[in-house]
């Protein structure tokens, strides 16, 4: 039968500690549900003592949470440890963390104390931590450059004292999977009474191997693992629960063990937390990044449309993600082209001639960049149609905006042979304001579902508005960009209405529906 891997996330508490201010309570609170829907074991919530805001989320967020259980952190200071118990009193269960530096750097230049001064504080705050629950667990920090033999002792010093869980934490992110392997291999051999406590691990990215690290120390017999979503945190951030997660399943050939989430609930969750956070995905970022489950070789491409397991070692619905279509670039093949089509109703030679089609799309995508599925119909099209030009072209506007917050927006776009004047005084912001006119002087309306900024942080850069937009249940894109945001903004509206208008010429004309 395979072995339980415990789930410790510390979003709320490592995690929220490299954010620029603090979470608030409500958004505490989403995460803690996202986590708790996700599945997790023990959700550290925070450090109470640190300020009265977090010993207020603490307590708010342990009435709530009722499948997972809460944690929280102390230091091996009496009011610390009456402080968390006292955060926590209203959880149905819960956990109280412990932790002490024990390397030579820590004891002396931080802590100011010989390593039997550490041990005596350690046992001391253990006992009075166990007046409040049984369920303790202490930290070794700096593990990872703790004597060894020290870092034995003092793990069998702590169990002895009602620890039951042991961590033992890279804390500067400082050691190589194979050196950290090590660590726990020896703690293994050495520790008579290392079976009484689960020995957990905490990782830091300092050197890019926080996830590694953690793996190899599972690999090594620890069982319960600590990280955060997206691997935010302190410096470089945590191991990523979510790659850690994934590992262990992807690979439960080698692993062998089990755990308690729900991995339809991962993409969402990292969703969720990126956004309360303010923290954006690298698009390459293992497991959850937008580039994840997309391909833009036409080696690739052709393989995947064949088989996806040819370049796909995780199907996207396991972490809830619908499946992505392949990016269309200079770099597709014919494969690719073909698929689009097909999935657009489109067959070839009947509707279309491949070659043609793929030759325009090259030239297209060397312009573009990125092409997609609509540009594929359009192109399929636009030789014989003339008709199809650029049907909304802006000519001119004027943005005057008062004290008192009321904007005046006056614009001129041509539609056609036609010129449309509108003017707009509004104190619901000039980006609503624009997304009303285009909806009323266009004959069809879409929903704006994102736009991104781009160069946000630099007024004097030119700034790169990119839009996605939903019409029927197609999705379009604008960009625009200009040293004026706003003009930017309408440029990119102003693509997506063409692209849009083309898209509704072409299949009026073939008498085929426009909501596919």
């Amino acid at each position: 039968m395979n072995q339980q891997l415990i789930i410790f996330d510390t979003t709320l508490r490592d995690g929220e500690q490299s954010l620029q201010e603090s979470l608030s309570v409500e958004k505490k609170l989403k995460i803690a549900f996202a986590l708790e829907k996700l599945g997790v074991d023990i959700i550290e919530v925070g450090f109470p003592i640190s300020s009265p805001g977090d010993f207020k989320s603490i307590c708010i967020i342990s009435k709530n949470i009722k499948t997972s259980k809460v944690c929280s952190l102390a230091r091996c200071i009496d009011k610390d440890i009456d402080v968390a118990a006292e955060a926590m009193k209203n959880a149905d269960y819960f956990r109280i963390h412990i932790f002490l530096g024990t390397s030579s750097l820590h004891m002396e230049s931080k802590l100011g104390r010989t390593f039997n001064e550490i041990v005596e504080m350690a046992v001391r705050s253990i006992k009075r931590a166990r007046k409040y629950t049984d369920d303790i667990e202490f930290s070794c920090e700096d593990a990872g450059r703790t004597d060894l033999d020290n870092l034995c002792r003092i793990v069998e010093i702590a169990i002895s004292s009602g620890a039951t869980t042991i961590n033992i934490p890279d804390t500067v992110g400082y050691t190589i999977p194979s050196q950290f392997q090590d660590i726990i291999t020896s703690l293994y051999r050495k520790v008579p009474n290392i079976d009484k406590a689960v020995i957990s691990i905490h990782c830091h990215n300092d050197l890019g191997m926080a996830v590694a690290n953690s793996v190899s120390a599972i690999q090594a017999g620890a069982r319960q693992v600590e990280g955060t979503i997206n691997g935010i945190g302190e410096r470089a951030g945590n191991a990523s629960l979510e790659e850690v997660i994934m590992a262990i399943k992807v690979r439960n050939d080698i692993f062998k063990l089990n755990t308690n989430i729900k991995y339809k609930e991962i993409y969402n969750t990292s969703q969720i937390v990126s956004k309360i956070c303010n923290i954006s995905i690298p698009s390459n970022k293992s497991i959850v990044g937008e580039n994840v489950f997309t391909h833009s070789s036409g080696i690739h491409q052709d393989g995947v449309l064949k088989n996806r397991e040819n370049y796909e070692i995780i199907i996207p619905e396991t972490i809830g993600l619908k499946s992505k279509l392949l990016n269309l670039t200079s770099r597709s093949g014919r494969a690719a082209v073909k698929h689009y089509m097909s999935n657009m109703g489109y067959l070839e030679d009947h509707d279309y001639n491949l070659n043609n089609l793929y030759d325009s799309f090259l030239k297209l995508s060397d312009r573009k960049g990125r092409v997609f599925d609509y540009d594929l119909e359009i192109l399929s099209f636009s030789n014989s149609n003339s008709e199809l030009l650029e049907y909304f072209k802006l000519k001119s506007f004027i943005i005057k905006s008062s004290s008192n917050g009321t904007s005046h927006l006056s614009i001129k776009i041509l539609c056609g042979s036609q010129i449309y004047n509108r003017v707009i005084i509004t104190k619901n912001g000039l980006i609503y304001a624009i997304y009303k006119i285009f909806n009323e002087i266009a004959s069809f309306k879409f929903k704006v579902k994102n736009f991104v900024m781009m160069n946000k942080e630099n007024i004097n850069t030119f700034g790169n508005i990119k839009i996605e937009a939903c019409y029927g249940n197609r999705i379009f894109y604008g960009v625009g960009i200009s040293k004026d945001i706003f003009e930017s903004f309408i440029q990119a509206m102003i693509d997506i209405s063409n692209s849009i208008w083309k898209i509704i010429y072409i299949r009026k004309k073939l008498k085929k529906s426009l909501l596919m």
